[in-house]
Formats: structure tokens, sequence, C-alpha cells
């Protein structure tokens, strides 16, 4: 079975997303050779943005998306 996306909620509009972290045994520090190449989204009025590579959803906390 395929678990869904990882969902993780910000503070900032603005967010990065490298792929590593969702990877077992990798952490924010040592990124994982398997991840993505690292990219910049800004989370627009909806309250989220999703990564085009690996799906990880960025929630804004108190924006319309958190629930």
């Amino acid at each position: 079975m395929i678990s869904a996306p990882e969902t993780v909620k910000t503070q900032t509009r603005r967010v990065s997303c490298d792929g590593a972290t969702a990877i077992r045994g990798s952490d924010r520090f040592k990124p994982s050779a398997l991840g993505h190449p690292k990219v910049y989204l800004e989370i627009d009025e909806t309250g989220y943005v999703d990564c085009g590579y690996c799906d990880r959803r960025f929630v804004l906390e108190g924006g319309p998306a958190d629930a």
C-alpha cells in the first residue's frame, strides 16, 4: 500500500523542500542522496502548497487549510 504524502505545518509562507527528510534514516542536517533538488515554494491564499517533486504538503498554521 502506498502511504499518503507527508503534511508539514509551518508559520511562514515561504518554505523549502529537498525531499530528504521524508526518507527513513535522514535528517535535516544530513540530506540523503535519495532526495530531490532543493526547491523554494510560496504558500498562496489557499493556505497550502504542494512540492512538485515529492508531493509533500506545506500548510500555513492558522490559514484556511489548517484543520
